[in-house]
């Protein structure tokens, strides 16, 4: 027989001695800014920001409050001052398409400074041009140069008038324009004389016309010709005067701006469009004065002038090195920029000074960080950003227009070119995901920087907790901690990683697990935070989330689920599992029961046939019979109907951690021999009836404690685990003194025999030279009843055949 020990009370819960913590308080712990734990993806992470080539965007992967956003910031800040800082980004009207604004990058800090510089030229422009064309010289040299147009204008009239006197004619201005008058003995004729005339006299009259109408024709086109002549020598004096009087406004504008060739382009355009529309500059006060006064609000918004404005849509002044941005809320225009609308005499407008940058726009020549979680929210965000870093072009679009529905016309701005760092948080699942799903992804983000949970625990790793923990009070006023709070801090972080050996990485929970622990040292007016207010801290938290746990113990004290913790049951014993309740986990034993038959069905799982278990845990059940026909079936059919069931479970079950435990009860069923009830087991088997290890191991020992306490230590309580969970173990304090007094017992197995043998208190049996087991062992029970079985199907199959 197995001689199986009873697990030693100090392998319980490993414990963090206080003299082993170097400092007297947190306060005389050096502080410290650095990634603890996570070297591997602080490597990673160095490496994705620093290469400059194309596609080597970063997946920071990792659970939340593992420091993946803390790191993430910590090593752009850094990084991003020793980077050159990025341009400025404008956009500016297109004089020859306005649905087409054009884009201009500025140096860091001008773009703002040209805006100003451009609305001062526009006002001092409104300002000049009136006071030009109102001045004598203006007036004189116009009147000159018309009264040289309107001299030859009255000549040609004169000719005219002279060609059709000879021709016994006159001409006569009308309502409805130039009117030929026939004139006999110098008398004008009206109609009715005319119509008196005989027949020869007005066919003669009209054949002189026709000749003078083609006289009078060309003499009419060498008029319009004159008008075009005069206006063209008006607007060319007209320019002259304008180019003038805002020459210096210009010559200051393209020497401030003289480097740039785009914004020397685009002062041309203006200047050229200011020439065209000279009306604009002035007369408004009359044209305001007609408007409606509903509408005036508008005019005063000087909207013929909005498009010499300059939309400065990224300002780069107030950088010191590289832009660094977080979009915490990654929807497709706050990604990839948008262009707004208002309402104008009821009508929806834009123009290109309603363009907004998205956080592209303003990450252009530095680092993006986006949620992947919050990115797959929106409709073509994802989409969108790969567009982007693809082409390196930041083209803004309407969603609609994206998704290939019809739109109302609206702006297409010019794209800007794009070169930035986009770093992506999220869970390890997500990345794999995109892997598998999304072929463009792997091109687009090579590089992944993985955030471990745990970490080594050693006294060097428990220093930085406590230099972790001296950042964290003086970032946030909290009371110091003192040897025995540091000392705690540490085994409630092995607790945290399931580990004697690992400490959790989840900084976001130990501050929280401070945070409170500061709160009642305060309440107790105490000068510093000890290892009492830590246990507080959780015992209380703890506290906050355990009302169904507390709910089912109830109904187990009071027997509404039935659960055993004294006595010995054939078939049946106390099995081990996990609930969760979202933010807390806490044990719940059950009872498991196998019944068996004789038939050829094998193991049954009820569970399974009433579709309330989960592939895992059906897997758990199909390995119970390799085990069985490994063991008891190598030169004989098994021959066996047996079924399985968590009694009293009205929910799902997964996982395969109560293999073990039912693996017990269908041989106890079969061996008849009773199980002891005031032992509960947990541990996953394979078909080789090794034991394995399983998860939650901590709070499923703790839920059968409970349990035992409320209904009553009898010294012989505790549990069956696997030995490969003994390291796993960080148990609350109140069951290392219930195992020192003997309430509570833990024994770790490494086989199924090992383990009926604590549960029945008889050797399980090994195999002789003949494969059979030795007299009154488990495991000789077990096989002559399945001899049985099978010597009763071949009878009964016999009897049947007869019959």
């Amino acid at each position: 027989m197995h001689v199986i020990k009873k697990l030693p009370t100090a392998d319980y819960r490993a414990v963090f001695p206080p003299d082993q913590v170097d400092c007297p308080t947190t306060e005389t712990a050096e502080p410290t800014e650095e990634i603890i734990g996570q070297d591997r993806a602080t490597k990673a992470l160095r490496f994705g920001l620093e290469i400059p080539e194309d596609g080597f965007n970063i997946y920071v992967s990792g659970l939340p409050g593992t420091g993946r956003h803390t790191a993430v910031k910590k090593f752009l800040d850094e990084l991003a001052k020793t980077k050159p800082m990025a341009d400025d980004w404008i956009y500016v009207n297109n004089f020859e398409n306005q649905y087409e604004p054009l884009a201009i990058r500025l140096p860091a800090g001008m773009g703002t400074r040209f805006r100003a510089d451009m609305a001062a030229f526009i006002e001092g422009v409104r300002r000049a041009l009136p006071r030009a064309f109102e001045s004598e010289d203006y007036a004189t040299k116009r009147q000159e140069a018309l009264k040289k147009i309107g001299k030859e204008r009255e000549e040609i009239i004169a000719q005219v008038n002279e060609s059709a006197g000879k021709q016994g004619f006159m001409l006569q201005m009308s309502p409805t324009g130039l009117v030929i008058i026939p004139v006999i003995d110098g008398k004008p004729l009206t109609e009715e004389e005319y119509t008196a005339l005989p027949l020869e006299k007005q066919e003669e009259i009209n054949k002189k016309r026709e000749a003078l109408d083609t006289d009078i024709r060309g003499g009419f086109r060498r008029m319009r010709d004159l008008d075009q002549k005069g206006m063209e020598t008006v607007n060319t004096l007209n320019n002259e005067i304008a180019l003038y009087a805002i020459g210096d406004l210009l010559a200051g504008l393209k020497e401030k701006y003289g480097k740039n060739e785009e914004v020397l382009a685009y002062i041309d355009a203006v200047r050229k469009d200011i020439l065209e529309n000279l009306g604009t500059f002035m007369g408004m006060d009359q044209q305001q004065q007609q408007v409606p006064p509903q509408f005036q609000q508008w005019v005063q918004k000087d909207l013929a002038f909005r498009k010499y404005e300059v939309n400065v849509i990224v300002d780069n002044a107030a950088q010191t090195g590289a832009p660094v941005v977080f979009e915490e809320n990654p929807s497709y225009q706050n990604l990839l920029g948008k262009a707004e609308r208002e309402v104008q005499f009821g009508m929806v407008t834009t123009d290109f000074t309603m363009i907004r940058a998205g956080s592209l726009h303003k990450a252009n020549g530095g680092y993006l960080v986006i949620p992947v979680l919050d990115l797959f929210r929106y409709p073509f965000a994802w989409e969108g950003l790969k567009t982007a870093l693809k082409t390196e072009k930041l083209a803004i679009e309407e969603p609609g227009e994206r998704a290939g529905f019809i739109v109302v016309r609206g702006l297409r701005p010019r794209p800007v070119p794009l070169n930035v760092k986009v770093i992506l948080i999220g869970a390890p699942e997500i990345n794999q995901v995109l892997h598998q799903g999304d072929p463009e992804y792997p091109e687009l983000f090579k590089v992944r920087a993985d955030f471990d949970i745990v970490m080594d625990r050693s006294d060097t790793t428990a220093k930085k907790y406590a230099s972790y923990i001296c950042s964290l009070c003086r970032r946030f006023n909290l009371r110091h901690l003192d040897r025995t709070a540091v000392a705690k801090v540490v085994e409630f972080g092995s607790r945290l990683a399931d580990d004697q050996k690992k400490l959790s990485t989840r900084f976001a929970a130990i501050a929280d697990l401070i945070r409170e622990a500061n709160f009642y040292a305060m309440q107790e007016n105490a000068a510093l935070i000890t290892g009492a207010h830590i246990m507080r801290a959780i015992e209380e938290k703890i506290y906050r989330s355990s009302l169904i746990e507390e709910k089912i113990q109830e109904y187990i004290a009071r027997d509404i689920f039935l659960v055993d913790t004294v006595g010995e049951k054939v078939g049946q014993v106390n099995g081990l599992s996990v609930m969760g309740t979202g933010d807390f986990a806490f044990g719940r034993p059950s009872r498991v029961t196998a019944s068996i038959g004789v038939g050829k069905e094998g193991v049954i799982d009820i569970e399974r046939q009433a579709k309330l278990s989960g592939p895992s845990h059906t897997k758990g059940v199909l390995i119970l019979s390799g085990y069985l026909m490994n063991r008891f079936a190598k030169e004989k059919p098994l021959t066996l109907t047996a079924r399985l069931v968590f009694e009293q479970s009205y929910g799902g079950i997964d996982g395969d951690s109560a293999s073990s435990t039912e693996l017990y009860a269908i041989l106890s069923a079969l061996s008849g021999l009773p199980l002891k009830q005031s032992l509960a087991v947990t541990g996953s088997v394979n078909q080789n009836g090794e034991v394995q290890a399983i998860g939650g191991v901590n709070e499923k020992l703790e839920g059968f404690y409970e349990v035992c306490r409320i209904k009553g230590f009898t010294g012989e309580q505790g549990a069956v685990i696997p030995s490969s969970n003994v390291q796993n173990l960080m148990l609350k304090e109140e069951m290392v003194e219930a195992g020192k007094n003997g309430n509570f017992r833990i024994y770790p197995v490494s086989s199924i025999s090992e383990g009926i043998e604590v549960l029945t208190g008889v050797p399980a049996g090994e195999p002789g030279p003949d494969g059979t087991y030795p007299e009154g062992t488990v495991f000789h029970l077990v096989d002559r009843k399945l001899k049985e079985i099978g010597e009763k199907v071949r009878q009964f199959q016999g009897n049947a055949k007869e019959t």
